[in-house]
């Protein structure tokens, strides 16, 4: 946000406020915000292009410029205004007025259709026709013009197939985009790959706002599958200046979903947040909801909470740093008894458990890491460890004690406690030595220690 329509960055680009808005540090603008428009119905399980999902988008678009917006585009706001003094159902009014502007102008090809786009791809992952009609009907709603629909189609299809297919493949949807502009695409998807960010030309047009999202990923891409791609495609994202908070939310939608939440390091997820008061654990809430087609109430994440009466609490000091206490999920519960200020979690949360009573979002870290002894099961195992240690490493430079919890307490928290002492410079050998004898009852072994106590 800092950046957008000013100079880009001189190094690493950092959530320092500022913007438009103007923005908290790793407060999210409009982009995010019409996302969010769109995952709410889209995590109620309503089906985005039927007239029920557009209306409700519809009804969602009105309500957010009325009452949260802090940024809107020039056309979506017309298209939004316009469409009040309009008869007929919610998406039939924006879907007029958005008709209307492009009769009036020819010019409804920004950039606000596809920054939104992300959720719908992941509404209806085993069906590429229905993910591009849902792209373009909800499209259509401000942007008229075929290739704001196109944009929308492409990238919601590299999105399905990132998360299906574990790719990055923006050409997968060529055979969804408007026919007369098909062989376009192709070009331009062609020209973006490997090319240097922001030589596009004005990346408030559609075409080339795509084009440097594709080209900040692709330019950065390795190859080796390493979760670090994420953050250097958003780097490159910015630096393609101008509208950066659209081209940075484009890019890091794709990437995302290649690489999953395991892969946005501790300090971004720190502190992101924004319009309607959600922070990162709400956004993976809806994320999975959408997913699954709807929300399984009763079930993970759509769940107040994932304790366990049955699991005995633990609360031992790491033997190494005692102001790291090691627990369970029934230590949630304990936070002001073991006098701790930060959180850092290894298993899955219900919606009431984080941030923990006494916590703010800021304190209380989620980590994503399974049990399973299997690569699959585990991707980017060791950047996920490492940063878990530098979470702890953080919080303990802040003067923070801190709980590091996983379900039980045998597997998980073992396993960060001993990469935690690796980097504070201990021998692998003599820190497995220490939390075994402090946690008898662990598992250890199997990959996820090998790879805690060693790297991958």
């Amino acid at each position: 946000m800092p950046y957008e329509m000013a100079a880009p960055p001189v190094g690493e680009a950092v959530m320092k406020g500022g913007g438009l808005g103007p923005y908290e540090p790793g407060e999210w603008s409009d982009d995010t915000q019409m996302t969010l428009c769109v995952a709410r119905v889209a995590a109620a399980g309503i089906d985005l292009a039927s007239p029920e999902g557009l209306d409700a988008v519809a009804e969602a678009f009105t309500a957010w410029l009325d009452g949260g917006a802090t940024d809107v585009g020039i056309q979506t706001r017309e298209v939004l205004t316009r469409a009040k003094q309009l008869e007929g159902r919610p998406h039939e009014r924006l879907t007029r007025a958005s008709e209307e502007l492009h009769a009036r102008t020819g010019l409804t090809a920004g950039n606000g259709a596809l920054m939104r786009t992300p959720i719908v791809g992941l509404s209806a992952l085993d069906d590429r026709e229905s993910t591009a009609r849902a792209a373009r009907a909800i499209a259509l709603l401000t942007h008229a013009d075929p290739l704001a629909g196109d944009s929308a189609v492409l990238w919601s299809e590299a999105i399905r197939v990132a998360v299906t297919e574990g790719r990055l493949d923006l050409t997968a949807g060529l055979d969804l985009v408007t026919p007369a502009n098909a062989g376009r695409w192709g070009d331009w998807v062609e020209a973006a790959t490997g090319a240097e960010p922001g030589i596009f030309g004005n990346n408030g047009f559609t075409v080339t706002a795509l084009q440097d999202a594709w080209a900040a990923i692709t330019t950065t891409d390795r190859g080796d599958g390493s979760a670090m791609h994420l953050q250097r495609g958003l780097q490159a994202a910015v630096r393609a200046g101008h509208d950066t908070d659209t081209v940075a939310a484009i890019a890091g939608s794709l990437l995302g979903a290649r690489y999953g939440a395991s892969a946005v390091p501790t300090q971004w997820r720190r502190m992101v947040h924004g319009w309607p008061g959600l922070r990162a654990h709400d956004l993976v809430e809806l994320a999975v909801s959408t997913s699954a087609r709807g929300r399984r109430v009763g079930e993970w994440p759509s769940v107040a909470s994932m304790g366990d009466a049955q699991i005995p609490a633990l609360g031992i000091p790491h033997p190494i740093d005692p102001d790291i206490v090691l627990g369970t999920i029934t230590d949630l519960g304990r936070v002001r008894e073991l006098d701790v200020q930060a959180i850092v979690s290894l298993c899955a949360l219900g919606l009431e458990d984080i941030p923990a009573a006494g916590m703010t979002a800021r304190e209380h870290i989620e980590f994503w890491i399974n049990e399973e002894d299997k690569e699959e099961s585990n991707p980017h195992l060791d950047f996920v460890l490492d940063d878990a240690s530098s979470a702890l490493r953080q919080f303990r430079a802040e003067g923070k004690r801190v709980l590091v919890h996983c379900r039980q307490g045998i597997e998980r928290t073992p396993a960060v406690a001993l990469r935690y002492a690796v980097d504070l410079g201990v021998a692998p050998e003599l820190a497995e030595r220490s939390i075994r004898a402090a946690l008898p009852g662990i598992r250890g072994g199997g990959r996820l220690w090998d790879v805690a106590a060693h790297g991958a």
